[in-house]
């Protein structure tokens, strides 16, 4: 059957409330840091359920727009509601956990071998990644550029040509997931604290704690709230 003729996916009621308070937002001319009306509160004045408003914060949550603190309700993180289509947001989810295994069984062994075949000038470049990644924290970024620049100079201290044209194949993807990883409350600095165990053990050449660092490193960035998300769930 042609594509043309597939089912017409539905509005879900929450993105229609996420589109509320988009607006609600850039009317009332709120910032980052500024506090969103209670759920109840929006719910009542919106006209639909408190199950519809909290998955609406969730998935605002899951973008890193709004912070919902336990017991003291949800906080802009940004100027503006402008998130992405929850349809790519249902792709990336899709997609992520199988992402997340292929650079656990490549990045593992690509630390190892770091720890085996590093030069000098392997660890000045794993150094000044650091570097720059703790200057971005310290800008208030969430320290993506310097996250890019310490997995790419552990694949370039691995001296493993084909290991590394893997890594090219899923760049994209791996992009994705240090992005989301990295947007989630307080990640940036436990990032680079695991970056640094990473490095103490590449430079001490000791390949066993080297991918052992790396692999807790890589869960860590497994844990994002994205995938405790359900986009199927539609609150009544």
């Amino acid at each position: 059957m042609s594509e043309a003729l597939r089912p017409m996916s539905r509005q879900r009621l929450y993105e229609q409330v996420i589109e509320r308070l988009r607006n609600y937002v850039a009317d009332a001319g709120l910032s980052a840091g500024d506090k969103l009306p209670a759920e109840r509160e929006l719910a009542q004045r919106l006209g639909v359920s408190r199950a519809s408003v909290k998955q609406a914060i969730v998935v605002l949550e899951v973008q890193g727009l709004v912070e919902a603190r336990h017991g003291g309700g949800t906080y802009l993180v940004r100027d503006t509601l402008d998130i992405e289509p929850v349809e790519r947001l249902v792709e990336r989810r899709r997609r992520l956990p199988d992402v997340l295994e292929a650079r656990e069984a490549l990045e593992t062994k690509l630390a190892e071998l770091a720890a085996e075949r590093r030069t000098e000038a392997d660890l000045a470049d794993l150094r000044s990644a650091l570097d720059h990644m703790r200057a971005e924290i310290e800008a208030g970024d969430h320290g993506v550029e310097g996250d890019r620049r310490f997995h790419a100079a552990v694949t370039a201290a691995a001296h493993s040509s084909l290991l590394a044209e893997f890594m090219q194949s899923i760049a994209e993807q791996v992009t994705e997931s240090r992005t989301e990883s990295l947007r989630q409350p307080g990640r940036p600095s436990r990032s680079l604290g695991q970056h640094v165990a990473i490095l103490d053990a590449i430079a001490a050449g000791e390949p066993k704690q080297a991918a052992a660092a790396m692999r807790r490193h890589l869960r860590t960035v497994a844990k994002v709230r994205l995938l405790a998300w359900n986009p199927d769930e539609e609150p009544g």
